[in-house]
């Protein structure tokens, strides 16, 4: 089995290579001329300068690389994207323009794969099912408030989310073409910095969080994605064609049990749990934002990390993901997060 992984320089791109040598699969990573191969070491590896920024150097390459392999990849897994950007249209260069002209480059070079799996993400929900369950069904439930569905409409509230709904929604208008979508929610694990920020914090004892309304969380840790990505590629194609699936553990937590995971395994023993109100992140974001783009620096807390933080509800339903992909969550959150810190100390990152 020959397959392409986009972005394979990237957190859940480079577990997907790697998992891809580890079974016996010929594995191509395809990245940027300029990006580092710091997690892309194995000698099994073949690369594959990929430019997704330009359709015209894109279709010469993939055509110089089909004549090189003698054909096509079998399966073309996409997780390039931009989960970050100074503006707006960062966002959409990237993660919706990079998407179509990968999908029409293929299609030109005659290299459409047998499946297209394409890494979006549960931020194109936006913040709905806000309202929380009455108090027995939210029992019986388990869960503050109902799980967002495949068939829910769509309310990005995000560029971020916005860019990835647009990708999806151009793959639904190609005729023919053999795609798969894989949601996951917040992703976790080694080697990615967002939620490593919540380590540091933690390790300098305190503990940030916003809003007075309970929210609901969900995680899922990389190597789970990386399952659900070969899953897509591995089922039969009558089974999982023109799908999409979110992709979590299966289980939903309240704004502290991450924060307090890792302050059990860093060993913390004293944090300081800060709560503040929704306006006062919002005007930090504003200004943080706004002085970003100013300064031409990437930060942290901009409007979108606001609308981020302010969701309450996360919850997702992966039962179809269960039946028709046979995704089975092999990671606690405890397990997740005990072998993030492991590897935090060891990288020397804590």
């Amino acid at each position: 089995m020959r397959i392409l992984v986009t972005g394979a320089s990237g957190f859940i791109g480079s577990f997907i290579v790697s998992t891809g040598i580890e079974r016996g699969y010929e594995m191509w990573a395809g990245m940027r001329a300029s990006s580092s191969k710091q997690y892309l070491t194995d000698p099994a590896i073949h690369f594959a300068e990929l430019d997704l920024g330009n359709r015209e150097r894109l279709l010469q390459q993939l055509q110089d690389y089909k004549a090189q392999m003698g054909g096509a990849w079998d399966y073309v897994i996409h997780a390039a994207g931009a989960t970050k950007s100074l503006h707006r249209e960062g966002f959409f260069r990237t993660n919706t323009d990079g998407t179509r002209n990968l999908v029409n480059a293929l299609i030109e070079a005659d290299m459409v794969p047998q499946r297209f799996v394409f890494i979006s993400s549960l931020s194109i929900f936006g913040a709905i099912k806000e309202q929380p369950l009455p108090a027995a069904e939210a029992k019986a439930a388990g869960t503050l408030y109902p799980a967002i569905t495949a068939d829910d409409t769509p309310q990005p509230n995000t560029a971020y989310g916005e860019s990835k709904l647009a990708a999806e929604r151009y793959l639904a208008t190609v005729p023919r073409f053999p795609w798969v979508i894989l949601r996951p929610t917040g992703v976790y694990g080694p080697r990615e910095r967002d939620y490593f920020l919540m380590a540091k914090s933690i390790k300098q004892h305190i503990d940030f969080a916003v809003g007075y309304q309970p929210q609901e969380i969900t995680f899922v840790y990389a190597l789970d994605v990386v399952q659900a990505a070969f899953l897509a590629c591995e089922r039969p194609a009558e089974a999982v064609l023109h799908h999409a699936y979110f992709l979590s553990d299966g289980k939903s937590y309240n704004s502290r049990a991450f924060s307090d995971l890792l302050q059990h395994e860093m060993g913390i023993r004293f944090v300081l749990h800060i709560k503040a109100p929704l306006w006062f992140l919002r005007i930090v974001c504003a200004v943080s934002g706004t002085v970003s783009r100013w300064m031409g620096k990437l930060t942290t807390l901009n409007m979108d990390k606001y609308h981020i933080l302010a969701q309450r509800n996360w919850n997702c339903d992966i039962e179809p993901a269960r039946r028709e992909l046979g995704y089975k969550p092999q990671w606690s959150l405890e397990e997740g997060v005990r072998q993030s810190v492991k590897w935090y100390k060891k990288a020397g990152w804590l």
